[in-house]
């Protein structure tokens, strides 16, 4: 019996690598996405005829109704699923008192909703069948809180409580639940977050010189941002163990002693740190 997988944002960025991970080590992956001209992609970095009978693209937008509905009667085709990936995700930054309400909503329309939207889809199937593994790619920004992010932040706050309560309930039908930390990683993610914070930015906004010193923090930080392949391999591993025994699995230069640090210190020593090193103390708090 072949295993199956399903990916989410299955056309760029850790969702493509870790599609194509998974079918290399076997896996029928079903690579869902909101554009399927993208799939263009996988013939490209594929070369093993194989591996890419492997992948099917398939059209799913995390936030359409009808879409998931869709999902659901492409998925009676299979007879198991093994693996769920909940990839599809964007950041949106800026700062709050500029950012619409309509903004926030579609923001956790993706990235909280959409998960949700998709795990109940395939939730059905792996109770019945009694197993299944279901790895929601989270963030850093899911454990702390950085300034011009909150949208995103927030999101994956959403996510994080929404995967542990998961996991909780899903334990006693074999179905497993993991979340993916990633810190910073060779996506576009990020620099579409800042280049989405300057459109809501005027030179008159009270918030424009931090929105220049967010970018520039970014922009230096570049190049220690790490190989995304890095987080499809992890994905990988955790699919493979039969028992996982931990909830969270944050990957990437600096992101545990982050966590760590933000854990340990006084709050007042934190926010002191993150906003003199992010935003460069440009005015006094």
């Amino acid at each position: 019996m072949s295993k199956v997988a399903v990916i989410t944002g299955a056309s760029s960025g850790f969702g493509l690598l870790t599609t194509i991970k998974l079918a290399e080590e076997g896996y029928d992956v079903l690579a869902t996405m909101r554009n399927l001209d993208k799939a263009k992609v996988f013939p490209s970095l594929v070369k093993d005829q194989n591996v890419l009978n492997r992948i099917e693209p398939f059209y799913v937008d995390v936030s359409d109704e009808e879409s998931i509905q869709n999902l659901k009667v492409k998925l009676n085709a299979f007879p198991h699923v093994h693996l769920l990936v909940n990839n599809a995700g964007y950041a949106l930054g800026g700062f709050s008192e500029e950012i619409k309400l309509e903004d926030y909503r579609k923001q956790f329309d993706t990235n909280v909703f959409g998960a949700i939207n998709v795990t109940q889809a395939i939730l059905p199937i792996m109770r019945r069948q009694q197993f299944g593994t279901i790895i929601n790619v989270s963030s850093i920004s899911g454990r702390v809180g950085f300034p011009g992010m909150s949208p995103y932040v927030s999101s994956k706050y959403a996510l994080e409580g929404y995967s542990e309560s998961l996991r909780l309930e899903v334990k006693l039908f074999g179905i497993q639940v993991a979340l993916i930390e990633p810190g910073s990683y060779r996506t576009n993610i990020w620099s579409s977050s800042v280049e989405q914070s300057e459109a809501y930015m005027k030179e008159d906004s009270p918030y424009y010189e931090y929105t220049a010193a967010l970018k520039s923090y970014i922009n230096a930080n570049e190049e220690a941002h790490g190989n995304p392949m890095e987080v499809a391999e992890l994905i990988s591993q955790i699919a493979a163990m039969k028992k996982i025994k931990k909830l969270r699995y944050p990957v990437g230069s600096g992101v545990k002693m982050t966590i760590l640090f933000k854990s340990l210190l006084p709050w007042a020593l934190w926010e002191k740190v993150v906003v003199k090193h992010v935003l460069k103390g440009k005015r006094d708090v």
